[in-house]
């Protein structure tokens, strides 16, 4: 027999180890099983809608009754019954007014949860199971929650009157105006904020749900704060600061609703700064009735005309607020 080399025989060998990975790779190929086609009964309960609970009858018995309610609601974000967060994702009208069965059995006799006669307290914590974030986390202790004002004495969820927030009336003032009729009466005047000509709502500095401070301010904890969160420039500190400003508020000379002088101040100038700087020398003497026509100090801007960073100065000879 004729012997082999050394190099012929690992050459064989390599090629027979080739030869079984083809060979497995051709008679054994890996199968991927498709997912079973779906049919048409699997198809039809997945799009059914969820069986109602036990002592629920669902929203479609609801409507055959009270007509026009569900039309109302699924206009509204509390229909989207893809959100699972919605009373629609969940019982639909009986998420709210509970289970209907009794009252389907015997509608005379057995009502459904009814908003209107509820207590404030009682609405409030209906509504609080899913209202419970962000502007609404406040809610508990309000000066609203406290004075019994409920969901349902500014919103309604059958039939609102607004385009957004589901009030009961057209928009922010009006609904606000049906209890704070004097601030609303403000923005008549000639200086006012501009919420009359729609660039402000109530809603641009309070938060009517709840907040950490007494005005239900939307920003920070004091007008000071709130003012100072569009009015950047006034904010400080400066180097000398108006003691009517750091020590009281903007509510101070201002009236943030509005006012029939200029720049929404309390009083006109110069009178208004004759409230704290009521001294016998200047500027005091010009209101002492013997220059009352005369003085320039009576017109245009005032006090202001000289002091012009009144609210505040860093210039190192401004102690005296005067034109930098």
């Amino acid at each position: 027999m004729r012997c082999l080399k050394p190099m012929t025989i690992m050459t064989l060998a390599a090629a027979g180890v080739f030869a079984a990975v083809l060979t497995i790779a051709v008679t054994d190929p890996v199968v991927v099983e498709a997912a079973p086609a779906a049919g048409p009964d699997q198809a039809a309960a997945q799009q059914a809608p969820a069986t109602p609970a036990k002592g629920y009858v669902g929203a479609d018995t609801c409507a055959t009754c009270h007509t026009g309610y569900d039309t109302a609601i699924n206009a509204s974000k509390h229909g989207q019954a893809k959100n699972p967060r919605t009373p629609a994702a969940a019982q639909g009208c009986e998420s709210c007014h509970g289970p209907g069965e009794a009252h389907v059995n015997d509608p005379e006799k057995v009502k459904p949860v009814q908003f209107n006669k509820l207590s404030a307290k009682a609405v409030t914590d209906t509504c609080a199971t899913c209202h419970n974030r962000g502007p609404h986390a406040l809610w508990k202790g309000s000066q609203h929650e406290a004075r019994n004002v409920s969901c349902v004495t500014c919103h309604s969820v059958h039939q609102p009157k607004s385009a957004r927030a589901q009030l009961k009336a057209t928009n922010q003032q009006q609904q606000c105006m049906s209890c704070h009729r004097d601030k609303v009466a403000k923005l008549d005047r000639s200086g006012h904020m501009p919420v009359r000509e729609g660039k402000m709502e109530c809603t641009s500095c309070h938060n009517p749900h709840g907040s950490t401070n007494v005005r239900l301010l939307k920003a920070g904890n004091s007008i000071n704060e709130s003012c100072a969160s569009c009015h950047t420039e006034k904010r400080g500190p400066f180097l000398f600061e108006h003691a009517g400003i750091s020590g009281d508020s903007c509510a101070t000379c201002h009236d943030p609703h509005g006012s029939n002088n200029d720049r929404m101040l309390v009083a006109k100038l110069p009178f208004l700064c004759q409230r704290c700087h009521n001294h016998t020398r200047h500027p005091s003497t010009i209101y002492d009735g013997k220059v009352l026509q005369s003085s320039n100090r009576l017109y245009s801007r005032a006090c202001v005309t000289c002091h012009s960073a009144i609210h505040g100065s860093n210039h190192p000879a401004g102690s005296t607020f005067l034109r930098q």
